[in-house]
């Protein structure tokens, strides 16, 4: 019987059913399901590990050891996976290895657009990209029975649109895969540089094989239209949906293999249609492949390399349709994202700004402090760059260190946080750190991290302790506080930012959506009392608002944080007592 399911899960469930038994992931928007998903089976053990790159290390070793192994990521995560990687793709595998990286064209919940398949050329893997749920099942089966075949790891890409739509799969049982056998192999799997070269003419080898497979494979279709071959159009993944709307009548060559691309299947394509197109999003990676070919195709020119696409969008731009909208007369207001009521970040941002510091932000909830009213965040690049950021800041600009800070959060302090740290009290440094501790990981959906004392499957153990690890980098100025301690969070970060020592601050308080954390009842405001003198807005609670130019809080979203009623001077701010009286 067949059944509706999300890509991510549909993946999870073809790691089932090919007997994939080692787990290692990161979480990352759009991948993090996966491996939510891959953990509800008792037959795979599933991890988190702290960044990306460890987890890939640690699959490549299951992998090594006989077993077949996953690890998931989301685009900007492979970068930090890029060192084991490149390597990855001399040594080989033993038992059938897979890395799914889901790009966010849009970018939906991330900080650049980069297209992954750059990296498949670059590392010389093949790669595979599923277009519907049923294919992201049925690829991450065929996945591993390819790297047990060409001895190398897989990469699965998958983007947004296909982690997150439902398409109608057929489940099977789990194939009984054995561990296989691990025998000492240094010229294999020891890359110093005599036995890498021994590797690389292997990798090279391979490189012809996997081409010369590419050209004849079950996963790179041609299917046939009625437009009697007047439209070809070549495309792969979440492009092919909407591609196949858009021209119900074309023939399609689509590629279930963006690398390595095939050539003489291709050309046989071009050959057999009057007009070629090639639709793919972000960037000409099958167009460029195909003009080295010597053929003339339409594609970038007519279609914008940012973004997302869509059927209207392909309609428009390549049939010169203009698509049909229903409208409204009312204007609907634009609803940016922003930080939940009760944040425990929110306290610290509108004291940064208060006391107009400079900060270096980082990847994660956090990152909404930078959004109107806190903008209080400069920068943010990637994981861990706050910390690092800094410490260059502050050297070229000494006298910045008494005006600037770092933000990073726990799980991301974890992933890539510390070198950063050690950097600075190894290079003499003198910066204001400070690690918003929430106690989960907050921005892709509450996983567990090393500080939280919970493995992915919820087994208790050792909860690393941020304050021995800043100890151990070498701070000696190392302070807890809760946040929604304004006057006394305000104080702290006057005395540290004063000292000319590296100093940490911990801002601990755990996340207001966590089951475990009660709410209070929500507070009210005696308009009476009320000035309007808007103190409670600069705090960008979505819980309060003005009406007829008194504030309000909304009791439906007020989960009782206590926050505002510290900035009300004229004490307008009621707890549930005080407004039943």
């Amino acid at each position: 019987m067949k059944e509706l399911m999300l890509g991510n899960k549909a993946v999870a469930r073809g790691l089932y059913e090919a007997g994939c038994s080692f787990v290692s992931s990161y979480p990352g928007t759009p991948s993090t399901e996966i491996t939510e998903e891959a953990a509800k089976y008792e037959e795979i053990y599933c991890e988190w590990a702290p960044n990306e790159k460890v987890a890939t290390e640690a699959a490549l070793g299951a992998a090594i050891g006989g077993a077949r192994s996953f690890c998931a990521m989301k685009h900007v995560g492979l970068n930090v996976a890029a060192d084991p990687l490149f390597t990855a793709a001399y040594t080989g595998v033993n038992g059938g290895m897979i890395i799914a990286v889901a790009d966010d064209p849009g970018m939906h919940s991330s900080q650049n657009e980069q297209d992954s398949r750059h990296y498949a050329k670059a590392a010389k893997l093949l790669m595979l990209e599923p277009s519907d749920s049923e294919e992201c099942l049925r690829f991450t089966k065929e996945a591993f029975a390819l790297s047990e075949r060409f001895d190398l790891p897989v990469l699965l890409r998958l983007s947004t649109r296909v982690s997150h739509s439902q398409s109608a799969i057929a489940p099977s049982p789990r194939a009984g895969i054995p561990l296989r056998d691990y025998q000492k192999n240094p010229q294999k799997y020891v890359m110093m540089p005599a036995n890498a070269k021994g590797r690389h003419v292997a990798v090279e080898k391979r490189q012809a094989a996997l081409a010369e497979y590419a050209e004849n494979c079950p996963l790179n279709t041609i299917e046939r239209g009625s437009g009697k071959g007047r439209v070809g159009i070549i495309t792969s993944g979440i492009s092919y949906q909407y591609a196949k709307e858009a021209f119900p009548e074309a023939d399609f060559l689509k590629l279930g293999i963006c690398y390595p691309l095939p050539e003489r299947l291709i050309l046989n394509f071009a050959q057999s249609v009057e007009e070629l197109y090639v639709i793919e999003e972000l960037d000409p990676f099958i167009e460029e492949h195909c003009r080295m070919l010597g053929l003339k195709v339409k594609g970038k020119q007519q279609l914008t390399l940012l973004y997302e696409y869509s059927q209207n969008y392909l309609r428009e731009k390549l049939r010169g349709e203009k698509p049909g909208f229903l409208s409204l007369d009312e204007e609907i207001p634009g609803r940016p994202p922003v930080m939940c009521p009760g944040c425990p970040h929110r306290g610290l941002f509108y004291s940064l700004k208060k006391l107009g510091l400079t900060v270096f932000g980082d990847i994660g909830c956090y990152t909404l402090g930078a959004a109107p009213p806190l903008q209080a965040v400069d920068t943010t690049i990637c994981m861990g760059a706050s910390i690092s950021g800094l410490h260059g800041f502050n050297k070229v600009r000494p006298e910045s260190a008494k005006n600037s800070v770092a933000v990073i959060g726990d799980s991301t302090f974890m992933h890539s946080g510390v070198t950063g740290l050690i950097n600075i009290t190894y290079n003499l440094g003198c910066s204001t750190v400070i690690i918003l501790d929430n106690s989960i990981t907050g921005m892709t959906g509450h996983q567990q991290n090393p500080t939280t004392g919970l493995t992915l499957q919820n087994q208790p153990t050792l909860a690393v302790s941020i304050e021995k690890i800043c100890e151990g980098a070498g701070v000696r100025r190392i302070h807890v506080i809760d946040p929604n301690d304004i006057e006394g969070l305000q104080k702290l970060l006057r005395e540290e930012t004063a000292v000319e020592e590296p100093s940490v601050i911990i801002t601990r308080r755990p996340c207001v959506l966590l089951k475990k954390v009660k709410k209070n009842p929500p507070f009210a405001v005696d308009t009476a009392k009320c000035v309007s003198c808007k103190a409670c807005l600069q705090i960008g609670c979505p819980a309060i608002s003005l009406r007829e130019g008194k504030a309000h809080i909304d009791a439906t979203l007020c989960v009782g944080c206590d926050l505002c009623r510290r900035l009300c001077r004229p004490g307008a701010i009621l707890d549930s007592q005080q407004a039943a009286r």
